[in-house]
């Protein structure tokens, strides 16, 4: 890509930061299938899994916080190993174990998982160069991620039921530290701190306005998703097509990687506040459409193709304008909170669609996607003015990135 200063270097962080963050994508439903081989309880394993969401997302601006005072390797390493540690704990676990123990060894294993996501976009901006490719970059980043969300459930449900329970919470383990590792050996990573550390008295992320607004945004945007998910789950259902359920998110996940392959080959993304409005508007409207396929499972998934491919163009631009955004020395805690505000609005998403297409169909689950897009259009236009800063760019001190 145009504008990166070392392809190479800036090649191996993208997929070094990938294979480690696979694992996470497996973690959830890794440990709701070994916690229900363990206790013979969907309500146990099912809280398992949730404690391991949840403490994710408590800790995660935590972590970004102390990764921008104290730099990414040394809380990467750290938090990969005691994961590690834990993940083999509850391997181990017997079958008599207490739940609640169970369950709060879970959440243990959230809350000190490595901030990865938030690490690998705070270093954009340093291999990058060029501020009109920064939002290709962040697109192009959020593009291959989709890959970790497409092979990493399949993946642990596949070592489950070949191998063991057991085995999937282990090679996730495995993939995880020596992941991150790798990741957080690179010079980039090793030096990202500089004179980007942040004030003693740093309000931290949050001051600004702008980072404010982007979580609010991204709030509204993972209750779309959290919504769809469950929509779609239930119109299969409804259809007598549960089997279908899997398929079709896949499509969606396939619409993602087009629209960011798309986007980032033909240098279509965009980094101006009106343009990211625009994209947000286009993310509203393909998945407000959703609520029309219903009826057909076949043209559901082609709606699901069409509104997939406007995620990784607008969620590339919204981080980008982010990553311009956050206070000094608070870009990784930014991004932490950014992640931790979509994962909220999915929970909430989930929860409420969930109680909706009980009550009133799939329509109703979908009607929700399309009032929180409108939701996110909303406050984007209102935040119209915070977007509108002047950006900064202040990089770390790193080595040459040129040299060995």
């Amino acid at each position: 890509m145009a504008g990166m200063t070392d392809t190479r270097r800036a090649t191996m962080l993208l997929v070094t930061s990938l294979v480690a963050r696979l694992p996470l994508a497996m973690f959830s439903i890794s440990l709701l299938v070994h916690v229900h081989r363990l206790t013979g309880s969907f309500a146990v394993a099912g809280a398992a899994s949730g404690a391991y969401v949840i403490g994710r997302g408590l800790t995660s601006p935590l972590l970004g916080r102390v990764v921008d005072r104290h730099g990414q390797t040394p809380v990467l390493i750290g938090c990969a190993a005691a994961s590690a540690i834990l993940l083999v704990v509850v391997a181990l676990l017997p079958a008599s174990v207490p739940a609640p123990l169970v369950v709060v060894l879970s959440g243990m294993i959230g809350t000190v998982s490595p901030p990865l996501a938030a690490c690998v976009r705070a270093l954009l901006p340093v291999i990058v160069t060029d501020l009109n490719a920064l939002s290709a970059a962040y697109t192009l980043e959020t593009t291959a991620l989709e890959l970790t969300f497409i092979a990493g459930p399949p993946l642990a449900l596949g070592l489950a039921t070949s191998v063991s329970t057991r085995a999937s919470l282990l090679g996730g383990a495995i993939i995880l530290l020596a992941a991150t590792s790798a990741f957080a050996g690179q010079p980039v990573s090793r030096h990202g701190r500089g004179r980007n550390k942040p004030p003693v008295r740093s309000a931290g992320a949050l001051n600004s306005p702008a980072i404010r607004t982007v979580a609010l945004i991204l709030g509204a945007v993972g209750i779309i998703f959290g919504a769809v998910d469950v929509a779609v789950a239930a119109t299969a259902s409804a259809r007598h097509a549960i089997g279908d359920t899997g398929p079709l998110l896949g499509i969606w996940g396939v619409g993602s990687l087009l629209g960011g392959i798309i986007a980032t080959h033909t240098h279509a993304s965009a980094h101006g506040v009106g343009a990211v409005i625009l994209l947000i508007a286009a993310l509203a409207t393909g998945h407000a459409a959703l609520i029309l396929g219903t009826g057909s499972l076949p043209l559901l998934g082609g709606l699901l193709l069409v509104a997939g491919a406007a995620i990784s163009p607008a969620t590339g631009a919204i981080y980008a304008l982010a990553s311009r955004a956050a206070p000094r020395g608070t870009t990784t805690e930014a991004f932490a909170w950014l992640l931790s505000a979509s994962a909220t609005g999915a929970s909430i998403g989930v929860a409420a669609a969930g109680a909706l297409s009980q009550t009133a169909g799939p329509q109703a689950a979908f009607a929700l996607a399309a009032g929180a897009g409108a939701l996110a259009v909303l406050i984007a236009i209102a935040g119209r003015r915070s977007l509108a800063f002047e950006p900064t760019r202040e990089a770390p001190e790193l080595p040459a990135l040129s040299t060995g």
